[in-house]
């Protein structure tokens, strides 16, 4: 699966926290940009953002002067970071679930940025349907619970550990759909294998 840093945009332009709205959009229209990233001021600081809509929204709408009101008065710090590492389907969602459409990609340092228009365009949503992907998946860690079931018996550590995993999965897939399953894949083991309950209830398990 694809992760925000292989689709992120590292070429990433910043802005002083203390220069002039004025010089925010000239620089946007110069590189053709919707936001800036603002710098932070030392080491344990947090990056910033300021956007086209925070420029329309407290500046313009306002009458107020761009060559007076400063990027630190308009900008929203601590902004929304993501982290490389993350799949593209949950960035996607972050961003649907907070209203934002752009965020710096951060790991100690900040690495890139990634919008809206990034997913759209390099994801691979359209070739690789993430719900197909979790189906195949569900059905490949089955087929092996089954197996080591069939060969290890439903008491061992094996066979209980891989329940657990195909369990951990498919409510990922849950997640992902939005809805639950009529029956998970091991409520449908045990109606085949009745015998098979008591060791195999994820609800006796112990955690570790």
């Amino acid at each position: 699966m694809l992760k925000v840093s292989d689709i992120m945009t590292t070429n990433v332009v910043t802005i002083s926290s203390f220069a002039t709205v004025a010089q925010a959009v000239q620089l946007m229209q110069e590189q053709g940009l919707l936001n800036l990233i603002v710098n932070r001021r030392h080491p344990q600081d947090a990056y910033g953002i300021i956007t086209e809509t925070d420029i329309i929204n407290k500046v313009v709408a306002y009458g107020k002067n761009p060559q007076t009101i400063r990027v630190y008065e308009i900008m929203t710090k601590p902004c929304i970071v993501v982290n490389p590492d993350l799949g593209i389907e949950y960035a996607a969602r972050l961003f649907t679930n907070t209203g934002i459409r752009c965020a710096p990609v951060i790991k100690d340092q900040l690495l890139g940025i990634i919008s809206a228009t990034d997913i759209l365009t390099k994801g691979d949503f359209l070739d690789n349907p993430k719900q197909e992907f979790f189906t195949q998946e569900i059905e490949q860690y089955v087929i092996e619970a089954r197996s080591i079931c069939e060969e290890l018996g439903y008491d061992s550590q094996p066979c209980k550990t891989a329940w657990k995993l195909v369990e951990e999965i498919e409510a990922e897939a849950s997640h992902q759909k939005g809805e639950k399953p009529q029956k998970t894949a091991l409520e449908e083991y045990i109606e085949e294998y009745p015998e098979a309950k008591e060791a195999l209830v994820l609800d006796n398990w112990c955690s570790g």
